[in-house]
């Protein structure tokens, strides 16, 4: 079946931020009015600012706004949608909200509820991908009491890693590397677990040292076709969460490549898998890969992909769930060069990482040349408000190699300046001057090296890089005069953030 013409005429984005109008931005070149809603703290976000038609959703906190789908339905309809599109986050891999999509008569851009239902538990996941003979890491097929875990982790060894049956995002894991802290990881992993997912259950599986996150894009239309559109690197990690992302991925190579999209195919064509999905891998200092988990929605990582693929993921979900064909076979996906994404996020990088809310009094984004794209949900003068996720914008750099991307990357961040508010951007300076990350030679403990210090000081790598990121910007802005601020005694870390921080004059 080939679709002539937009294959809805109005779309529902269930969603916010960035991410609602990435998605505005597809409906747009598709000719398909977009639709927003919104909670009072965003009634002047940008998502609603460009949509076609909003509609309020009222008390800010989530689960009465973005995570209430009653009201999200009432919406749809007032607005007289056809789809629902759900973005990430919220209830993008909502079973429940899915299934009522379906039964209301609209169409969910995702995949089916059973198969959110069949993916969306990890434990399930991995018997899945056992069955369908690909690799797994080592571990429970279920989740376990906490009687059994001691005999369980005996087996595995130590390390090992709890993790939350339901739900992701970092939130009920936990390392134990010996026996004494089994007891008290399992507790708390259970509690979190527990508060964050309304489900405590906790699987164990082993615990890799200096591992790689990498994840495959799988696209499959509703007649059992499907693709992968190569792998992302995601090893750039704090606390689980992603921070940076690349395709492809330095650590393998093309053989490995092949074989981790095939196998991540069989699994999704196994569970009669449809629309866009990623199935998450884990690779080890040998290179042998296990699957993880899948996530049965749109990545936060996926302008990577468009960027090598020309692919526009956004408008593939949409087409393939109005009931297009793919159209498209493994034969035809040749990606191109190489693509990097940067997380900013509305965090204070010398606190910990702390949120930091309040109002963008200065704003300059990239300016653009070869290669740059910047998915942004902000403008200057918005309030970043404190109730959600504090992603602000995506910055993604392609180039016809990775040190053509990296070197666009670095210049497009020395581009970008946000003032009123504290940023991650010079963390991200920080990673693209490692060492090892320049030598595209690094796993998910990067940051943690990056930033950790010894008792009585600092590490003398992260001096040299602090330094070394500082004497950057301050040759830069010599060239129009002095920057101000305090240099004495301040730490190197802090110098840099201070520095990144400064108007360039």
């Amino acid at each position: 079946m080939k679709i002539t013409g937009p294959p809805f005429k109005r779309i529902l984005i269930a969603n916010r931020g960035e991410i609602a109008v990435r998605v505005i931005r597809a409906c747009r070149e598709m000719g398909i009015e977009s639709c927003s809603v919104y909670s009072d703290a965003d009634r002047r976000a940008l998502h609603v600012l460009m949509a076609d038609r909003a509609w309020p959703l009222g008390d800010p906190v989530s689960r009465n706004s973005y995570l209430n789908i009653e009201k999200i339905l009432d919406a749809a309809r007032a607005m007289d949608c056809e789809a629902i599109h759900p973005g990430y986050g919220f209830l993008a891999e909502n079973a429940g909200f899915a299934r009522q999509v379906e039964e209301s008569g609209l169409t969910f851009i995702g995949p089916p509820a059973a198969c959110i239902e069949a993916m969306g538990s990890k434990t399930a996941a991995r018997q899945a991908a056992s069955d369908a003979g690909v690799p797994v890491v080592p571990g429970a097929m279920s989740h376990v009491s906490e009687d059994e875990l001691e005999k369980l982790t005996g087996r595995i060894g130590y390390p090992v890693l709890l993790k939350a049956t339901a739900g992701g995002g970092g939130k009920g894991m936990r390392i134990v590397r010996d026996p004494q802290g089994l007891d008290a990881a399992f507790r708390g992993a259970s509690s979190e677990a527990g508060a964050a997912f309304a489900d405590s259950s906790v699987y164990v599986e082993k615990y890799f040292e200096n591992a790689h996150h990498i994840e495959v894009q799988v696209l499959f239309d509703n007649h059992g076709h499907g693709v992968y559109l190569g792998e992302r690197e995601c090893s750039v990690q704090r606390r689980y969460q992603k921070v940076l992302e690349e395709t492809p991925s330095p650590f393998i190579d093309d053989a490995i490549r092949a074989t981790m999209g095939e196998c991540a195919v069989r699994l999704a064509s196994a569970v009669g898998y449809r629309n866009a999905g990623t199935m998450e891998f884990l690779v080890d200092d040998q290179r042998n890969f296990y699957f993880l988990e899948m996530n049965t929605r749109l990545q936060v990582e996926h302008p990577v992909t468009e960027m090598v693929t020309s692919i526009d993921l956004v408008k593939e979900q949409i087409r393939l769930a109005a009931g297009d064909a793919l159209g498209y076979g493994q034969h035809d996906i040749h990606p191109r060069g190489h693509a990097i994404e940067c997380r900013i996020y509305a965090e204070d990088v010398e606190n910990d990482f702390l949120p930091s809310p309040g109002r963008i009094v200065r704003l300059d984004e990239p300016g653009g040349g070869p290669g740059i794209r910047n998915d942004s949900g902000v403008y200057e003068g918005f309030t970043v408000p404190i109730y959600y996720d504090p992603l602000i914008s995506k910055l993604v750099a392609w180039g016809r190699d990775r040190a053509e991307a990296i070197g666009r990357m670095r210049r497009a961040l020395r581009e970008y300046h946000v003032t009123g508010i504290k940023t991650t951007i010079p963390l991200m300076h920080m990673i693209l001057a490692h060492p090892g990350f320049v030598a595209g030679n690094y796993s998910t403990s990067l940051i943690d090296r990056l930033t950790a210090r010894r008792r009585g000081g600092e590490h003398v790598e992260d001096v040299a890089l602090a330094a070394l990121a500082v004497q950057l910007l301050e040759n830069r802005r010599a060239k129009s005069g002095p920057a101000s601020g305090s240099h004495g005694a301040a730490s190197a870390w802090k110098r840099f953030s201070r520095a990144e921080s400064l108007r360039k004059r």
